[in-house]
């Protein structure tokens, strides 16, 4: 997974569960604790992200993560920017197997002529 898709995984975590732990984002986005939080740090730097200090239930400090007005016009803009390329990427790549198509039925065609030829 590249950084932008973990960078678009912690945004989309974090504005659908803003209790969420570092090690419940690691574990959900499948890296290390400390990728996450260097990521996710550099969100708060950013001010695409706030973090709040709250009890929870188990009677220890947690955090709720927001994302800010920035933060939600800069999801949906990498969202989207991604979404394109991906998309951008799959005509590319839907062409090429068309192509490889073609080539194999061409390649196919030439096999049987000659075969019939040599009969």
């Amino acid at each position: 997974m590249s950084s932008e898709e973990i960078h678009i995984r912690i945004l989309k975590l974090l504005a659908e569960r803003p209790d969420i732990t570092q090690r419940e984002m690691a574990d959900a986005l499948g890296v290390s604790l400390g990728k996450t939080h260097y990521l996710l740090r550099g969100l708060l730097d950013k001010g695409l992200v706030k973090m709040r200090n709250f009890r929870n239930s188990r009677n220890r400090a947690g955090y709720l993560y927001q994302l800010t007005p920035d933060g939600i016009e800069h999801k949906a803009r990498v969202t989207l920017q991604y979404l394109q390329r991906r998309m951008d990427e799959y005509e590319q790549l839907k062409a090429e197997l068309e192509a490889l198509k073609l080539e194999m039925n061409r390649s196919a065609a030439t096999v049987v002529a000659r075969d019939r030829h040599m009969e």
